[in-house]
Order: structure tokens, then sequence, then C-alpha cells
């Protein structure tokens, strides 16, 4: 087995709270930096810069998983990871179409950047990304799976958008395989309140919308095949 490092949890300039350093260029190479060899750049509700993050990395020494931080129906996130660019943009489009039709405002939040190779803006999404869609928790496994992809609730130790900060339970019957917990130091209160909870990856990555935030190389796993031991195949 090997090590490998990773960062799973990361904003460009296009989620409505990420900073617009944060240009696709500027995390990967910030990321390859730290030393990170897999990163997934997950923005909330759409995958839109994935397309010019993905054609950055062939030129790097790094694994770039296109995703997205969903947040359901209940106001809880989701980290949603895929194998392939074709399926995490036809899972944007899926999410795009239950957005609520309500309109950014770049002077409260960001102007919500979508971005090429170069880091130029080719546009700008005009819906608030920050907002609930109308996909439940419940779904959120079955659908994920339907594009190919896995996902795992996020920060389910955070005092908010967290499965326990918003309904206080954790269900196995949502079928999850993983979960991303910010603080390990949070392990041994949480494990107790997880059905399953030995079965499950836990994962810990740095939900970076700043390029000072990016992981320097404190998360990693030990293994044969990372996409495979995701479930990314």
């Amino acid at each position: 087995m090997k090590k490998v490092v990773y960062d799973l949890h990361t904003h460009s300039a296009l989620s409505p709270c990420g900073d617009n350093d944060m240009t696709v260029n500027n995390m990967l190479h910030m990321a390859v930096l730290n030393g990170i060899q897999v990163m997934a750049i997950t923005d909330h509700n759409s995958c839109k810069n994935c397309p010019a993050a993905m054609e950055v990395a062939k030129g790097l020494p790094i694994d770039l998983i296109p995703g997205m931080e969903l947040c359901t129906s209940e106001e809880v996130h989701i980290i949603c990871l895929f194998p392939a660019l074709e399926s995490a943009m036809a899972f944007d489009d899926y999410v795009h179409d239950h957005l609520p039709p309500v309109k950014n405002r770049p002077e409260i939040f960001s102007e919500q950047r979508i971005l090429n190779a170069a880091d130029e803006i080719v546009g700008y999404e005009p819906y608030l990304l920050i907002n609930a869609t109308t996909i439940s928790i419940e779904e959120t496994v079955p659908l994920v799976r339907r594009f190919g992809g896995i996902c795992y609730p996020a920060h389910i130790d955070k005092s908010s958008t967290s499965v326990f900060s918003n309904l206080g339970y954790f269900s196995a019957d949502w079928g999850f395989s993983a979960v991303e917990i910010v603080c390990r130091e949070n392990i041994p209160k949480l494990a107790p309140r997880i059905p399953g909870f030995a079965d499950l990856l836990v994962l810990h990555s740095s939900d970076a919308h700043y390029l000072w935030d990016i992981s320097q190389g404190e998360n990693f796993l030990f293994c044969n095949d990372f996409r495979h031991m995701l479930g990314l195949y």
C-alpha cells in the first residue's frame, strides 16, 4: 500500500463564499506545492468550474476528481464525487434544475465566476448557489449512483449545514459508506451516534474557501488505489 495525500473538499471562485483568488490554476498549483496527490473541487451546487480545472490538472502531478457540495432540501451539505467529467456535468444539469430560481446578488455574496483553463472569466452563475435544492437526503445516494458517483455527508461535526446540526441524527438507511469529519478529536463522541460507524470510511478535508486553507499534507490514507477505495470506478 502507498500513502496518498488528499483534499476532497475545496471551493473555487464559483462558490458564493469562495474567494476570487480561488481560480483553478491557483488552487491546483497550491495543492501541488502542498504535496496533495488527489484533490476534488466541490463548489456549492455546481460543477461548472470542473471542466477548466480538469484541463489544468492534465499538466500537473495531481489526480483531480470532479465534484460538488450538494445542499439538500434539509440544508445538509453532501460531498458528491464522480469518476469522470461527463458524469459530473450531467449531475450538474440535474441539480441546476432543482435549485430555487433565486438570483444571485454579487454585492452581497460573490460574482460566482465561471472560469476557463487560463483563469479567464467566461461567465457567471445567475442563480444563488448557496440555497437548498429540492433534493432530500434520502435521495442522494441512489441519485448520485445513477450518475456513476459516490457521496457522503460533509463536516458532520460542524454546528451548521450538517446531519447532526440540522437533523439531529444519522440513519443507516441513507446508505452512506463514508463521512467527513473536521476534527479528529470529535470522532470518539460522534462514533456512538452513527450506526455502523466502524464500517464507514472517515475522511478529513479542508473545505477551503481561500488559498491558504487548502490542506498542507495532514490528510492522507494508505491504500493501493485511492479512487477504488472511494468507490469511483
